[in-house]
């Protein structure tokens, strides 16, 4: 589907937009097609896990054991702040996560104030002030192995782990916090999509919704 022109009237704050659900269940999929709807050049994406706490003050085996999946492992609080921020119309210096070694970069990534803003994590509505924020919450739904298998390759490929690790950090903390955080937060939702972001005929539904409110 070809971008459409979205326009705002001067002044208006950026539309938000919450993309949640569990890790591998289609978030980026699903902000992908955002994107690709309303224009890249109009969109400003950021991710709940570039705010990971740094804990630097640790080894390296000591951080890989931490617990990643806990709303308290987020600096959400900086998140807010960086949001406002981008509401009122000024950039902000996002930080920058490594994942293979569990730990912040000295780096930031300058994010811009567009016409849309994507908030995208597993944890994003678990938090009050982040949620106050947006003006649309969707929650990407999908069902356990799918996502455990899209978590393994992804973090295999892309993030430097082992399998084994991978395993351990599923079977310790990912599902269990899921299940105490992540799945419970589905009811902050306004829309929720069913089979990940495959669901082709719920994603269509929301980019109506998404451009006609740009559009306002």
């Amino acid at each position: 589907m070809a971008a459409e022109t979205v326009s705002r009237p001067a002044g208006s704050p950026p539309l938000v937009i919450g993309v949640a659900g569990g890790s591998g269940s289609g978030k980026t999929t699903v902000v992908r097609r955002i994107m690709e709807s309303i224009g890249d050049e109009q969109v400003t994406v950021l991710e709940h896990d570039r705010y990971y706490r740094d804990r630097n003050d640790l080894r390296l085996e000591e951080r890989a054991a931490l617990n990643y999946d806990h709303p308290d492992s987020l600096e959400t609080d900086l998140l807010v702040r960086h949001l406002q921020e981008l509401r009122g119309g000024r950039p902000v210096e996002a930080p920058v996560y490594d994942f293979a070694r569990y730990a912040r970069q000295s780096t930031t990534v300058t994010a811009v104030p567009r016409k849309a803003i994507i908030v995208e994590g597993i944890l994003i509505f678990s938090d009050a002030a982040l949620r106050a924020l947006m003006d649309v919450k969707v929650f990407v739904d999908a069902d356990d192995d799918t996502r455990f298998i899209r978590r393994l390759q992804r973090d295999v490929a892309d993030r430097g782990r082992t399998m084994a690790s991978v395993i351990d950090q599923y079977l310790g903390t990912v599902k269990p916090m899921h299940l105490e955080f992540v799945e419970p937060s589905k009811r902050y939702a306004d829309i929720i999509i069913p089979l990940g972001g495959h669901n082709t005929v719920a994603i269509d539904m929301l980019l109506t919704l998404i451009r006609s409110l740009a559009a306002r």
